[in-house]
């Protein structure tokens, strides 16, 4: 019998890992498994950029091993990379475990009724089939929330609120841009200087004109 291994990940930073760990070390108590160790991520659904599961993935896992999981969309971003996950493993002998899928926790390696042994099998598959169609549904709903969510802020003016953190204050830009308002220094020294882009230097002229009235300077 190989090792037992755990994986578990959450979408964003402020997400924490430790529901997903503790349902994976409960289930390892509960049925005696030693659980050599649990591979987390902390990663956006976007880019769904994975370390530590490529490391368990390629330099850990081996043949007669278990991969435990809490859920099937741990695996991947849509219902196709989820079955390539599941087909790798399967081809290259490792077991996976999906807590929230009770089909895929009864082993039906050392069952002699070979008849029994496919019907279960079948259903596990059709259980799977099922699961990924959901887990993709559920990340597509997501997704689509999320460019609705930002569109709206768009709409607000709130898009730093949801964008890249900011290079400065908007304080911080207003100081500067003071010298070009004197005519200490062109526009476009001041875009180089900061190491902006144009239209982020636009855009920060235009928060300021909201706040205040401004001599906008945008002769570049």
């Amino acid at each position: 019998m190989g090792n037992f291994y755990g994986y578990n990940r959450v979408s964003t930073k402020e997400q924490n890992l430790d529901r997903g760990n503790a349902t994976i070390d409960e289930y390892c108590k509960r049925n005696q498994i030693k659980l050599e160790k649990i591979f987390s991520d902390k990663q956006t659904g976007r880019n769904f950029d994975r370390p530590r599961y490529i490391v368990l993935k390629e330099d850990v896992l081996r043949q007669g091993d278990t991969l435990i999981i809490s859920e099937l969309d741990r695996l991947g971003r849509n219902k196709k990379a989820i079955i390539n996950e599941l087909l790798y493993f399967k081809e290259n002998g490792i077991r996976v475990l999906v807590l929230d899928l009770p089909t895929t926790l009864l082993d039906v390696s050392n069952m002699t009724d070979e008849l029994a042994k496919l019907m279960i099998e079948t259903i596990n598959n059709m259980v799977i089939e099922i699961y990924a169609s959901f887990a993709q549904a559920e990340i597509e709903k997501k997704d689509r929330r999320r460019k609705e969510g930002i569109e709206a802020m768009k709409l607000r003016g709130d898009w730093d609120k949801y964008g890249r953190p900011r290079k400065m204050s908007l304080e911080e830009f207003k100081k500067e841009y003071d010298k070009v308002l004197k005519k200490e220094i062109k526009p476009f020294q001041l875009i180089k200087k900061l190491n902006l882009k144009q239209q982020t230097y636009y855009r920060y002229i235009k928060e300021l004109s909201k706040n205040e009235i401004i001599e906008e300077a945008t002769e570049v």
